[in-house]
C-alpha cells in the first residue's frame, strides 16, 4: 500500500512541476514600480530595504543570535592548538585576496543601492577578508586587533541603529529621496546597506575567532 502511496504522490509531484503557470499580465513592470517608490535604481535592494524591511529585522537578529550561539556552544570546550600558514608564498597571496575582498566590500557597502550588491553582499566580502586574514597571522595578534578596535562594541550599536531606523522607516517616516542613480539617494536605504555590511563583515569577525580558538585551523 505504501508503494500506491508514494507512486501516488510522485505522480503528482511531475503534473505540477510540468504544468504550464504563465506570468500574469500586469498594467505595470514591478521592478520599475519598486525603482520609483524606493528611490533607488537596484530593485533588489528596494524590496530588501524597504517592501520586506520587516523581514530584513529579524534576519539581522537572527545572525546575531547565531553568532552569541556559537559562543556559547564552543565556550565550554578546550581552545585547540592554532596551526596557520608560515611560508612566505601562501601570506602573500592570502593577503593580497584580502585586500581585493576588503575592496569589494567597501564598494558593495557604499554603492549597493545603485548596482548588484548589497549589505549582506558586502558583510560577506568583508568576513571573507578577515577569513583570509586569519589563516595567515598569529590568533593572539587578530584576537587583540579586535578588542583595541572595540569591534563587538560597533557590531552591536550597528545591529540598534539599523532597527531603529528601520522601524521609523516602517512607521513612515522616510527621507527624501533624492536624484535616482545618485549616490546620496534611497533616503535611508543606503545608511541601512552599510549598517548590514558593518554588522556582517563583524559579526563574521566574532565567528573566526571563536572557531579559531576552539578549532585550531580554519
Amino acid at each position: 500500500m505504501k508503494w500506491l502511496y508514494l507512486a501516488a504522490g510522485l505522480a503528482l509531484y511531475v503534473k505540477f512541476l510540468f504544468m504550464p503557470n504563465p506570468a500574469p499580465e500586469l498594467p505595470f513592470s514591478i521592478a520599475e514600480t519598486v525603482v520609483k517608490e524606493s528611490g533607488v535604481i537596484n530593485a533588489v535592494s528596494g524590496i530588501i530595504f524597504r517592501n520586506r524591511l520587516y523581514d530584513t529585522i529579524f534576519e539581522v537578529i537572527v545572525f546575531t543570535i547565531s553568532i552569541l550561539g556559537a559562543k556559547y556552544l564552543l565556550s565550554n570546550e578546550p581552545p585547540s592548538k592554532v596551526h596557520h600558514f608560515t611560508d612566505q608564498a601562501s601570506i602573500v597571496l592570502a593577503r593580497l585576496g584580502a585586500t581585493i575582498c576588503a575592496l569589494v566590500s567597501i564598494e558593495l557597502g557604499i554603492r549597493g543601492h545603485l548596482s548588484p550588491g548589497g549589505g549582506f553582499a558586502a558583510g560577506v566580502a568583508g568576513g571573507t577578508a578577515i577569513g583570509l586574514i586569519a589563516i595567515t597571522s598569529s590568533p593572539e595578534w587578530l584576537e587583540a586587533v579586535y578588542h583595541k578596535w572595540k569591534a563587538a562594541m560597533w557590531e552591536k550599536i550597528s545591529v540598534l541603529v539599523f532597527i531603529v531606523l528601520a522601524v521609523i522607516t516602517l512607521a513612515g517616516y522616510e527621507l527624501p529621496h533624492g536624484e535616482p542613480g545618485a549616490l546620496i539617494s534611497g533616503g535611508v536605504l543606503p545608511l541601512l546597506n552599510v549598517l548590514v555590511a558593518i554588522k556582517v563583515a563583524l559579526g563574521s569577525w566574532a565567528v573566526v575567532l571563536v572557531f579559531i580558538r576552539y578549532r585550531g585551523l580554519l
